[in-house]
Protein backbone atom coordinates (compact mmCIF):
# COMPACT_ATOMS: atom_id res chain seq x y z
CA UNK A 1 0.00 0.00 0.00
CA UNK A 2 1.08 3.70 -0.94
CA UNK A 3 -0.40 6.82 0.80
CA UNK A 4 0.49 10.03 -0.87
CA UNK A 5 0.11 12.56 1.04
CA UNK A 6 1.27 12.90 5.23
CA UNK A 7 -1.38 15.64 6.01
CA UNK A 8 -4.09 14.27 8.37
CA UNK A 9 -6.21 12.25 5.95
CA UNK A 10 -3.45 10.84 4.58
CA UNK A 11 -2.56 9.91 8.31
CA UNK A 12 -5.79 8.79 9.16
CA UNK A 13 -6.05 6.63 5.93
CA UNK A 14 -2.58 5.28 7.29
CA UNK A 15 -3.26 4.21 10.66
CA UNK A 16 -7.08 2.66 9.51
CA UNK A 17 -4.92 0.61 7.08
CA UNK A 18 -2.21 -0.48 9.61
CA UNK A 19 -4.78 -1.16 11.93
CA UNK A 20 -6.49 -4.16 9.25
CA UNK A 21 -2.90 -5.83 8.55
CA UNK A 22 -1.59 -3.82 5.85
CA UNK A 23 1.50 -2.81 4.97
CA UNK A 24 2.01 0.63 4.20
CA UNK A 25 4.64 3.26 2.76
CA UNK A 26 3.51 7.20 3.32
CA UNK A 27 5.52 9.25 0.66
CA UNK A 28 5.42 13.35 1.69
CA UNK A 29 6.83 15.95 -0.52
CA UNK A 30 7.44 18.17 2.80
CA UNK A 31 10.65 17.40 5.42
CA UNK A 32 7.62 16.16 8.09
CA UNK A 33 4.19 15.27 8.32
CA UNK A 34 1.35 17.76 8.77
CA UNK A 35 0.19 18.82 4.86
CA UNK A 36 -1.91 21.97 5.32
CA UNK A 37 -1.55 21.11 9.11
CA UNK A 38 1.69 22.86 9.05
CA UNK A 39 4.77 24.27 10.84
CA UNK A 40 7.18 27.07 10.44
CA UNK A 41 9.86 28.53 12.80
CA UNK A 42 9.49 32.20 11.82
CA UNK A 43 12.39 33.62 14.21
CA UNK A 44 11.71 31.19 17.08
CA UNK A 45 7.93 31.79 16.42
CA UNK A 46 6.35 28.19 15.90
CA UNK A 47 3.48 29.08 13.59
CA UNK A 48 0.83 26.64 12.39
CA UNK A 49 0.63 27.13 8.76
CA UNK A 50 -2.81 25.64 8.79
CA UNK A 51 -5.86 25.15 11.22
CA UNK A 52 -5.81 26.54 14.00
CA UNK A 53 -9.30 25.46 15.49
CA UNK A 54 -9.59 21.89 16.59
CA UNK A 55 -12.81 19.97 17.43
CA UNK A 56 -14.18 16.47 17.85
CA UNK A 57 -10.58 15.08 18.86
CA UNK A 58 -12.32 11.77 19.31
CA UNK A 59 -11.99 11.05 15.79
CA UNK A 60 -8.26 11.69 16.40
CA UNK A 61 -8.38 8.89 18.84
CA UNK A 62 -9.97 6.45 16.67
CA UNK A 63 -7.28 6.68 14.05
CA UNK A 64 -5.21 5.98 16.97
CA UNK A 65 -6.58 3.11 18.12
CA UNK A 66 -6.78 1.27 14.84
CA UNK A 67 -2.90 0.59 15.81
CA UNK A 68 -4.02 -0.08 19.28
CA UNK A 69 -2.56 3.32 20.60
CA UNK A 70 -4.40 6.45 22.37
CA UNK A 71 -3.98 9.87 22.49
CA UNK A 72 -3.09 9.54 26.39
CA UNK A 73 0.79 10.48 26.96
CA UNK A 74 1.06 11.36 23.34
CA UNK A 75 -1.04 14.59 22.87
CA UNK A 76 -2.02 16.85 25.55
CA UNK A 77 -5.30 18.52 24.64
CA UNK A 78 -6.91 21.71 26.47
CA UNK A 79 -10.47 22.13 26.27
CA UNK A 80 -11.13 26.05 25.51
CA UNK A 81 -13.04 28.32 27.77
CA UNK A 82 -14.62 30.20 26.10
CA UNK A 83 -13.99 28.32 22.84
CA UNK A 84 -14.21 31.78 21.26
CA UNK A 85 -14.62 35.63 22.15
CA UNK A 86 -17.33 37.40 20.13
CA UNK A 87 -16.54 41.46 19.82
CA UNK A 88 -19.26 43.34 17.57
CA UNK A 89 -18.96 46.99 16.07
CA UNK A 90 -21.28 48.10 18.28
CA UNK A 91 -18.60 47.18 21.06
CA UNK A 92 -20.40 44.49 22.42
CA UNK A 93 -18.42 41.43 23.47
CA UNK A 94 -20.11 37.86 23.80
CA UNK A 95 -18.34 34.47 25.54
CA UNK A 96 -19.17 31.97 23.48
CA UNK A 97 -19.08 28.84 25.87
CA UNK A 98 -19.56 24.90 24.90
CA UNK A 99 -20.87 24.20 28.18
CA UNK A 100 -24.59 24.19 27.95
CA UNK A 101 -25.76 26.36 31.51
CA UNK A 102 -22.31 28.73 30.75
CA UNK A 103 -23.58 29.50 27.51
CA UNK A 104 -27.18 29.59 28.91
CA UNK A 105 -25.90 32.58 31.28
CA UNK A 106 -23.91 34.65 29.05
CA UNK A 107 -27.01 34.83 26.72
CA UNK A 108 -28.83 35.94 29.51
CA UNK A 109 -26.19 38.47 30.54
CA UNK A 110 -26.03 39.43 26.42
CA UNK A 111 -29.39 39.38 25.51
CA UNK A 112 -31.97 38.72 28.29
CA UNK A 113 -34.24 35.60 29.43
CA UNK A 114 -36.11 35.42 26.00
CA UNK A 115 -32.58 34.95 24.19
CA UNK A 116 -31.38 32.74 26.49
CA UNK A 117 -34.91 30.47 26.14
CA UNK A 118 -33.68 30.30 22.56
CA UNK A 119 -30.43 29.41 23.14
CA UNK A 120 -31.47 26.51 24.72
CA UNK A 121 -33.63 25.18 21.79
CA UNK A 122 -31.49 25.78 19.59
CA UNK A 123 -28.89 23.69 21.17
CA UNK A 124 -31.48 21.13 21.21
CA UNK A 125 -32.03 21.11 17.40
CA UNK A 126 -27.79 21.19 16.80
CA UNK A 127 -27.59 18.20 19.10
CA UNK A 128 -30.64 16.42 17.06
CA UNK A 129 -28.80 17.67 13.91
CA UNK A 130 -25.98 16.01 14.29
CA UNK A 131 -26.98 12.71 15.63
CA UNK A 132 -28.96 12.96 12.52
CA UNK A 133 -26.58 13.58 10.10
CA UNK A 134 -22.77 12.18 11.74
CA UNK A 135 -23.35 8.40 10.83
CA UNK A 136 -25.82 8.44 7.86
CA UNK A 137 -24.52 11.55 5.64
CA UNK A 138 -20.87 12.33 7.05
CA UNK A 139 -19.04 9.09 8.48
CA UNK A 140 -20.06 6.58 5.34
CA UNK A 141 -18.58 6.07 1.99
CA UNK A 142 -21.21 6.90 -0.72
CA UNK A 143 -21.78 5.12 -3.81
CA UNK A 144 -24.69 6.42 -5.41
CA UNK A 145 -27.14 9.75 -4.21
CA UNK A 146 -29.64 6.27 -3.96
CA UNK A 147 -27.72 5.90 -0.68
CA UNK A 148 -29.17 8.89 1.16
CA UNK A 149 -32.52 7.40 0.49
CA UNK A 150 -33.02 6.40 4.24
CA UNK A 151 -35.47 7.03 7.21
CA UNK A 152 -32.85 9.58 8.26
CA UNK A 153 -33.01 11.57 5.28
CA UNK A 154 -37.11 12.00 6.31
CA UNK A 155 -35.58 13.06 9.64
CA UNK A 156 -33.44 15.83 8.38
CA UNK A 157 -36.11 17.13 6.56
CA UNK A 158 -38.82 17.04 9.33
CA UNK A 159 -35.67 18.93 11.31
CA UNK A 160 -35.37 21.41 8.13
CA UNK A 161 -32.24 20.71 7.41
CA UNK A 162 -32.66 20.89 3.76
CA UNK A 163 -34.13 25.11 4.56
CA UNK A 164 -31.41 27.81 4.88
CA UNK A 165 -28.80 28.04 7.91
CA UNK A 166 -29.97 31.64 8.65
CA UNK A 167 -33.53 31.24 8.51
CA UNK A 168 -32.83 28.04 10.64
CA UNK A 169 -31.02 29.80 13.40
CA UNK A 170 -33.20 32.64 13.24
CA UNK A 171 -36.34 30.49 14.43
CA UNK A 172 -34.51 30.00 17.59
CA UNK A 173 -32.58 33.49 18.06
CA UNK A 174 -33.70 37.15 17.47
CA UNK A 175 -30.86 39.14 18.20
CA UNK A 176 -28.76 39.19 15.00
CA UNK A 177 -25.61 39.24 16.56
CA UNK A 178 -26.27 35.87 18.33
CA UNK A 179 -27.27 34.55 15.18
CA UNK A 180 -23.58 35.14 13.48
CA UNK A 181 -22.04 33.53 16.10
CA UNK A 182 -24.25 29.87 15.11
CA UNK A 183 -24.13 30.56 11.41
CA UNK A 184 -20.65 32.05 10.72
CA UNK A 185 -19.13 28.50 10.25
CA UNK A 186 -21.12 28.31 7.29
CA UNK A 187 -18.04 30.64 5.44
CA UNK A 188 -15.78 27.25 6.06
CA UNK A 189 -18.45 25.75 4.00
CA UNK A 190 -17.90 28.17 0.96
CA UNK A 191 -21.61 29.63 1.26
CA UNK A 192 -22.99 32.57 3.09
CA UNK A 193 -25.82 30.91 5.67
CA UNK A 194 -28.46 32.94 3.81
CA UNK A 195 -27.81 30.41 1.04
CA UNK A 196 -26.19 27.19 3.09
CA UNK A 197 -28.34 24.88 3.95
CA UNK A 198 -29.53 24.14 7.49
CA UNK A 199 -27.75 20.66 7.24
CA UNK A 200 -24.35 22.76 7.95
CA UNK A 201 -25.21 23.42 11.24
CA UNK A 202 -23.33 20.36 12.14
CA UNK A 203 -20.61 22.74 11.83
CA UNK A 204 -21.91 24.83 14.52
CA UNK A 205 -22.67 22.26 16.42
CA UNK A 206 -18.75 21.37 16.00
CA UNK A 207 -18.28 24.49 17.21
CA UNK A 208 -20.64 25.31 19.66
CA UNK A 209 -21.39 22.61 21.73
CA UNK A 210 -18.99 19.65 20.70
CA UNK A 211 -15.98 21.56 22.26
CA UNK A 212 -13.17 23.80 20.92
CA UNK A 213 -9.63 21.94 22.20
CA UNK A 214 -5.98 23.36 21.54
CA UNK A 215 -3.13 20.77 21.74
CA UNK A 216 -0.17 21.54 23.18
CA UNK A 217 1.95 22.43 20.25
CA UNK A 218 -0.19 23.94 18.09
CA UNK A 219 -2.66 21.90 15.39
CA UNK A 220 0.77 20.38 13.88
CA UNK A 221 1.18 18.51 16.91
CA UNK A 222 -1.54 16.18 16.22
CA UNK A 223 0.02 15.80 12.62
CA UNK A 224 3.32 14.25 14.35
CA UNK A 225 1.24 12.50 17.26
CA UNK A 226 -0.34 10.32 14.40
CA UNK A 227 2.50 10.41 12.12
CA UNK A 228 4.45 8.88 15.09
CA UNK A 229 2.32 6.09 15.76
CA UNK A 230 2.11 5.55 12.42
CA UNK A 231 5.78 4.89 12.32
CA UNK A 232 6.04 2.43 15.56
CA UNK A 233 3.02 0.42 14.07
CA UNK A 234 5.33 -0.28 11.15
CA UNK A 235 4.66 2.51 8.65
CA UNK A 236 7.53 3.21 6.33
CA UNK A 237 7.92 7.38 6.10
CA UNK A 238 9.24 9.04 2.98
CA UNK A 239 9.91 12.69 3.61
CA UNK A 240 10.97 14.77 0.94
CA UNK A 241 9.83 12.78 -1.81
CA UNK A 242 7.79 14.22 -4.30
CA UNK A 243 5.25 11.86 -6.31
CA UNK A 244 5.14 12.85 -10.07
CA UNK A 245 3.94 10.21 -11.57
CA UNK A 246 1.47 6.61 -11.26
CA UNK A 247 2.69 3.43 -13.12
CA UNK A 248 -0.23 1.60 -14.78
CA UNK A 249 -1.33 -1.54 -16.12
CA UNK A 250 -4.59 -1.44 -17.51
CA UNK A 251 -7.19 -0.29 -14.64
CA UNK A 252 -4.52 -0.75 -11.43
CA UNK A 253 -1.73 1.11 -10.16
CA UNK A 254 1.36 -1.20 -10.39
CA UNK A 255 3.54 1.77 -8.44
CA UNK A 256 4.28 5.44 -7.65
CA UNK A 257 7.14 7.30 -9.24
CA UNK A 258 8.93 9.78 -7.07
CA UNK A 259 11.18 12.44 -7.81
CA UNK A 260 13.90 10.81 -6.62
CA UNK A 261 13.37 7.89 -8.83
CA UNK A 262 12.08 5.63 -6.28
CA UNK A 263 9.50 3.23 -7.87
CA UNK A 264 7.12 2.04 -4.98
CA UNK A 265 5.43 -1.12 -6.00
CA UNK A 266 1.65 -1.36 -4.44
CA UNK A 267 -1.57 -2.96 -4.71
CA UNK A 268 -3.34 -0.15 -4.01
CA UNK A 269 -2.60 3.82 -3.75
CA UNK A 270 -4.47 6.53 -1.30
CA UNK A 271 -3.91 10.09 -3.19
CA UNK A 272 -4.54 12.62 -0.40
CA UNK A 273 -3.30 15.91 -2.73
CA UNK A 274 -5.49 18.62 -4.09
CA UNK A 275 -8.16 16.77 -6.70
CA UNK A 276 -6.50 18.55 -9.79
CA UNK A 277 -3.27 16.73 -9.12
CA UNK A 278 -4.86 13.89 -7.97
CA UNK A 279 -6.34 13.67 -11.33
CA UNK A 280 -3.52 14.74 -13.31
CA UNK A 281 -1.37 11.89 -11.55
CA UNK A 282 -4.43 9.24 -12.64
CA UNK A 283 -4.73 10.82 -16.26
CA UNK A 284 -8.58 11.04 -15.11
CA UNK A 285 -10.98 13.67 -15.79
CA UNK A 286 -13.57 14.06 -13.77
CA UNK A 287 -17.25 14.48 -15.40
CA UNK A 288 -19.55 16.87 -13.82
CA UNK A 289 -22.10 19.02 -15.02
CA UNK A 290 -22.09 21.60 -14.12
CA UNK A 291 -18.41 22.51 -12.89
CA UNK A 292 -16.82 22.30 -9.96
CA UNK A 293 -16.98 25.09 -7.68
CA UNK A 294 -14.33 26.17 -5.22
CA UNK A 295 -14.56 27.75 -1.35
CA UNK A 296 -13.80 31.54 -1.03
CA UNK A 297 -9.88 31.46 0.54
CA UNK A 298 -8.61 33.40 2.54
CA UNK A 299 -5.56 35.78 3.80
CA UNK A 300 -3.66 34.47 7.07
CA UNK A 301 -1.55 36.92 8.84
CA UNK A 302 0.74 35.58 11.28
CA UNK A 303 2.91 37.82 13.69
CA UNK A 304 5.26 37.65 16.56
CA UNK A 305 5.09 40.17 19.20
CA UNK A 306 6.59 41.44 21.63
CA UNK A 307 3.10 42.10 23.75
CA UNK A 308 -0.58 40.98 23.15
CA UNK A 309 -4.04 42.89 24.51
CA UNK A 310 -6.03 41.24 27.53
CA UNK A 311 -8.89 41.83 25.42
CA UNK A 312 -8.25 38.83 23.34
CA UNK A 313 -9.06 35.08 24.04
CA UNK A 314 -7.51 31.96 22.60
CA UNK A 315 -9.78 32.50 19.56
CA UNK A 316 -11.29 36.23 18.78
CA UNK A 317 -14.19 36.80 16.40
CA UNK A 318 -14.15 40.63 15.49
CA UNK A 319 -17.74 40.95 13.24
CA UNK A 320 -17.85 44.00 11.22
CA UNK A 321 -21.26 45.78 10.93
CA UNK A 322 -21.75 44.27 7.20
CA UNK A 323 -23.01 40.92 7.52
CA UNK A 324 -24.68 39.89 4.34
CA UNK A 325 -22.57 42.55 2.36
CA UNK A 326 -19.33 40.83 3.24
CA UNK A 327 -20.79 37.70 2.22
CA UNK A 328 -21.78 38.73 -1.00
CA UNK A 329 -18.25 40.18 -1.73
CA UNK A 330 -16.48 36.99 -0.33
CA UNK A 331 -18.37 34.25 -2.00
CA UNK A 332 -20.16 35.82 -5.05
CA UNK A 333 -18.88 38.89 -6.23
CA UNK A 334 -15.56 38.40 -5.84
CA UNK A 335 -14.16 41.42 -3.52
CA UNK A 336 -12.21 42.00 -0.85
CA UNK A 337 -14.19 42.82 2.36
CA UNK A 338 -15.15 46.29 2.66
CA UNK A 339 -16.27 45.82 6.78
CA UNK A 340 -14.18 43.24 7.50
CA UNK A 341 -15.14 40.48 9.92
CA UNK A 342 -11.82 38.69 11.10
CA UNK A 343 -10.72 35.46 13.20
CA UNK A 344 -7.37 36.47 15.54
CA UNK A 345 -5.87 33.47 17.32
CA UNK A 346 -3.62 33.73 19.86
CA UNK A 347 -1.43 30.12 20.85
CA UNK A 348 0.62 31.15 22.86
CA UNK A 349 -2.57 32.04 25.37
CA UNK A 350 -2.10 28.43 26.14
CA UNK A 351 1.10 27.23 25.01
CA UNK A 352 3.81 29.93 25.28
CA UNK A 353 6.54 27.89 23.97
CA UNK A 354 5.36 28.75 20.62
CA UNK A 355 7.20 31.69 20.77
CA UNK A 356 10.90 32.99 22.50
CA UNK A 357 9.91 34.05 26.55
CA UNK A 358 7.97 37.27 27.26
CA UNK A 359 6.85 36.93 23.34
CA UNK A 360 3.18 36.42 21.82
CA UNK A 361 2.19 34.71 18.56
CA UNK A 362 -1.09 36.01 16.79
CA UNK A 363 -2.90 34.44 13.74
CA UNK A 364 -4.95 36.73 11.73
CA UNK A 365 -7.50 35.23 9.50
CA UNK A 366 -9.71 37.21 6.87
CA UNK A 367 -11.49 35.46 4.05
CA UNK A 368 -11.21 36.41 0.75
CA UNK A 369 -12.45 35.50 -2.98
CA UNK A 370 -10.96 32.81 -4.06
CA UNK A 371 -9.17 32.98 -7.57
CA UNK A 372 -11.18 32.10 -9.79
CA UNK A 373 -13.67 35.18 -8.51
CA UNK A 374 -11.70 37.63 -7.31
CA UNK A 375 -8.35 38.78 -7.46
CA UNK A 376 -5.98 36.44 -9.92
CA UNK A 377 -2.67 34.90 -8.05
CA UNK A 378 -0.39 36.99 -9.89
CA UNK A 379 -2.78 40.27 -8.68
CA UNK A 380 -2.04 39.05 -5.46
CA UNK A 381 1.64 39.01 -5.35
CA UNK A 382 1.26 43.24 -5.66
CA UNK A 383 -1.85 43.25 -3.52
CA UNK A 384 -0.59 41.42 -0.45
CA UNK A 385 1.30 43.77 1.38
CA UNK A 386 -1.11 46.86 0.83
CA UNK A 387 -3.82 44.18 2.47
CA UNK A 388 -1.95 42.72 5.19
CA UNK A 389 -1.33 47.06 6.09
CA UNK A 390 -5.10 47.46 5.83
CA UNK A 391 -5.83 44.30 8.38
CA UNK A 392 -3.27 45.40 11.21
CA UNK A 393 -4.94 49.34 10.61
CA UNK A 394 -8.37 47.43 11.08
CA UNK A 395 -7.18 45.78 14.25
CA UNK A 396 -5.87 48.53 15.61
CA UNK A 397 -9.07 50.68 15.16
CA UNK A 398 -10.81 47.70 16.72
CA UNK A 399 -8.92 47.68 19.79
CA UNK A 400 -5.38 46.11 19.36
CA UNK A 401 -3.61 49.39 19.47
CA UNK A 402 0.00 49.47 18.67
CA UNK A 403 -0.30 46.20 16.81
CA UNK A 404 2.21 47.58 14.02
CA UNK A 405 4.29 48.40 16.17
CA UNK A 406 4.67 45.41 18.14
CA UNK A 407 5.89 43.23 15.27
CA UNK A 408 9.00 41.38 15.29
CA UNK A 409 8.22 38.54 13.01
CA UNK A 410 5.58 37.88 10.58
CA UNK A 411 4.16 35.17 7.81
CA UNK A 412 2.05 36.29 5.17
CA UNK A 413 -0.31 33.78 2.75
CA UNK A 414 -2.70 34.71 -0.06
CA UNK A 415 -4.21 33.06 -2.67
CA UNK A 416 -1.10 33.68 -4.36
CA UNK A 417 0.65 31.18 -1.90
CA UNK A 418 -2.33 28.66 -2.40
CA UNK A 419 -2.22 28.39 -5.85
CA UNK A 420 1.68 28.01 -5.21
CA UNK A 421 1.52 25.04 -3.18
CA UNK A 422 -0.94 23.64 -5.78
CA UNK A 423 -4.04 24.44 -4.45
CA UNK A 424 -6.77 24.92 -6.68
CA UNK A 425 -8.25 28.26 -7.48
CA UNK A 426 -5.97 29.66 -4.21
CA UNK A 427 -7.88 28.50 -1.74
CA UNK A 428 -7.16 26.07 0.90
CA UNK A 429 -10.47 25.02 1.50
CA UNK A 430 -11.07 23.33 -2.22
CA UNK A 431 -14.30 22.38 -2.97
CA UNK A 432 -17.15 24.19 -1.83
CA UNK A 433 -20.25 22.62 0.01
CA UNK A 434 -22.88 23.74 -2.44
CA UNK A 435 -25.92 21.25 -2.69
CA UNK A 436 -24.69 19.57 -5.93
CA UNK A 437 -21.20 18.97 -3.81
CA UNK A 438 -22.10 17.64 -0.99
CA UNK A 439 -23.00 13.93 0.24
CA UNK A 440 -23.34 11.74 -2.78
CA UNK A 441 -22.83 14.73 -5.29
CA UNK A 442 -19.44 15.42 -3.84
CA UNK A 443 -16.69 13.80 -5.50
CA UNK A 444 -15.97 10.59 -4.84
CA UNK A 445 -13.56 9.03 -3.01
CA UNK A 446 -13.58 6.14 -6.02
CA UNK A 447 -11.91 7.33 -9.45
CA UNK A 448 -13.91 5.88 -11.92
CA UNK A 449 -11.48 3.69 -14.55
CA UNK A 450 -9.17 2.72 -11.91
CA UNK A 451 -9.62 -0.16 -9.87
CA UNK A 452 -7.28 0.64 -7.07
CA UNK A 453 -6.58 4.16 -6.36
CA UNK A 454 -8.79 6.14 -3.78
CA UNK A 455 -8.70 10.02 -2.92
CA UNK A 456 -9.24 11.49 0.46
CA UNK A 457 -8.64 15.04 1.89
CA UNK A 458 -10.80 17.56 1.79
CA UNK A 459 -11.60 17.63 -1.84
CA UNK A 460 -14.24 14.20 -1.10
CA UNK A 461 -16.16 12.67 0.84
CA UNK A 462 -17.11 13.94 3.70
CA UNK A 463 -15.52 17.89 3.45
CA UNK A 464 -13.78 20.58 4.79
CA UNK A 465 -12.20 20.56 8.16
CA UNK A 466 -9.97 18.63 10.66
CA UNK A 467 -12.85 16.06 11.79
CA UNK A 468 -14.23 15.70 7.67
CA UNK A 469 -10.89 15.06 6.74
CA UNK A 470 -9.91 12.72 9.26
CA UNK A 471 -12.93 10.75 8.66
CA UNK A 472 -11.97 10.68 5.17
CA UNK A 473 -8.60 8.99 5.47
CA UNK A 474 -10.49 6.32 7.48
CA UNK A 475 -13.28 6.11 4.78
CA UNK A 476 -10.69 5.68 2.33
CA UNK A 477 -9.41 3.12 3.93
CA UNK A 478 -12.58 1.21 4.20
CA UNK A 479 -12.64 1.44 0.26
CA UNK A 480 -9.66 -1.01 0.56
CA UNK A 481 -9.79 -3.11 3.63
CA UNK A 482 -13.69 -3.68 3.78
CA UNK A 483 -16.30 -1.53 6.69
CA UNK A 484 -15.81 -4.06 8.98
CA UNK A 485 -13.70 -2.86 11.95
CA UNK A 486 -11.04 -5.11 12.29
CA UNK A 487 -8.46 -6.49 15.61
CA UNK A 488 -5.55 -3.92 15.36
CA UNK A 489 -2.28 -5.70 13.77
CA UNK A 490 0.87 -5.04 13.34
CA UNK A 491 2.95 -7.34 11.86
CA UNK A 492 2.19 -10.70 8.91
CA UNK A 493 1.84 -10.52 5.36
CA UNK A 494 -0.91 -8.44 4.57
CA UNK A 495 -2.98 -9.77 1.64
CA UNK A 496 -3.83 -8.27 -1.65
CA UNK A 497 -5.15 -4.97 -1.33
CA UNK A 498 -8.19 -4.33 -3.96
CA UNK A 499 -10.49 -1.43 -4.14
CA UNK A 500 -14.00 -3.16 -3.73
CA UNK A 501 -15.92 -2.12 -6.90
CA UNK A 502 -19.60 -1.39 -6.04
CA UNK A 503 -22.31 -1.40 -8.88
CA UNK A 504 -21.99 1.49 -11.37
CA UNK A 505 -24.50 4.34 -9.84
CA UNK A 506 -26.74 6.19 -12.85
CA UNK A 507 -25.28 8.42 -14.97
CA UNK A 508 -26.42 12.29 -12.93
CA UNK A 509 -23.10 14.05 -14.38
CA UNK A 510 -22.37 14.75 -10.86
CA UNK A 511 -20.44 11.72 -10.13
CA UNK A 512 -16.40 11.91 -10.49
Amino acid sequence: MVVVGAGLSGLSATLHLLGAGRQVTVVERGAGPGGRAGRVDVGGFLVDTGPTVLTMPHLIDEALAAVGASLDGRLELRELHPAYRARFADGSRLEVHTAADAMEEEVRRFAGPREAAGYRRLRQWLEQMFRVQMPRFIDTNFDSPRDVLHRDLLALARLGGFGRLDAQVSRFLRDERLRRVFSFQALYAGVSPARALAAYAVIAYMDTVAGVYFPRGGVHAVATALADAAAEAGARLEWDSEVTALERSGDRVRAVITARGQRLACDAVVLTCDLPMAYRLLGRTPRRVPRLRHAPSAVVLHVGTDRTWDDLAHHTLFFGRAWRQTFTEVTRAGRLMTDPSLLVSRPTTHDPALAPPGKHLHSILAPCPNTATGPSAGTWRTLAPRYRDVLVRELERRGLTGLDAAVEHELLFTPADWTDAGMAAGTPFSAAHTLAQTGPFRPRNLVAGIDNAVLAGCGTTPGVGIPPVLISGKLAAARITGPHRRTPRRTGAPPRAAVPRPPAPPRTGTGV
